[in-house]
């Protein structure tokens, strides 16, 4: 009985919540506004901010950043764990502190992983490639060679 009780109640604010509309805090794949990627990455990708503000002092972010076939990120890593999702295309990743696209793993639309913080790796874009990323702000970006950061050119 309680069962029935707990989904009748989730089946009518489902109702409820349709009839009042699309939400303030969804949005279908079109209305996700892109631009220009932060210039602590190479030129070329973009990035569209979810939820949260990556860049505040604290607080929950989701972003989507696109890159173009063959876009590589050099070695970093984050002080703050990162959660990725494929979305679109193959993400190429590899651990360590030298980028060697031979000892990269491909990670097709639908895969999920996440980085502790500090874990040095890289990645490679295969084909156009969509990835979602949600963590803790704010973001950062630790190069392992300091000559990678564009951001410093």
């Amino acid at each position: 009985m309680k069962y029935s009780l707990v989904v009748a109640s989730l089946f009518c604010v489902a109702i409820l919540a349709a009839q009042s509309g699309t939400p303030q805090n969804a949005f279908t794949s079109d209305q996700i506004k892109w631009g220009p990627a932060p210039p602590f990455v190479q030129p070329g990708a973009q990035i569209a901010v979810l939820e949260g503000d990556p860049t505040a002092s604290s607080g929950d972010f989701t972003i989507r950043f696109k890159m173009p076939n063959g876009y590589k990120v050099a070695p970093h890593w984050h002080p703050k764990r990162e959660n990725v999702t494929v979305v679109a295309g193959t993400l190429k990743v590899g651990m360590g502190d030298t980028f060697d696209a031979g000892k990269m793993m491909a990670f097709p639309n639908g895969s999920f992983a996440y980085l502790d913080p500090d874990m040095h790796h890289y990645v490679m874009a295969s084909g156009e490639t969509i990835v979602q990323i949600h963590g803790m702000s704010p973001v950062q970006f630790n190069y392992i060679n300091p000559a990678d950061d564009p951001s410093k050119k």
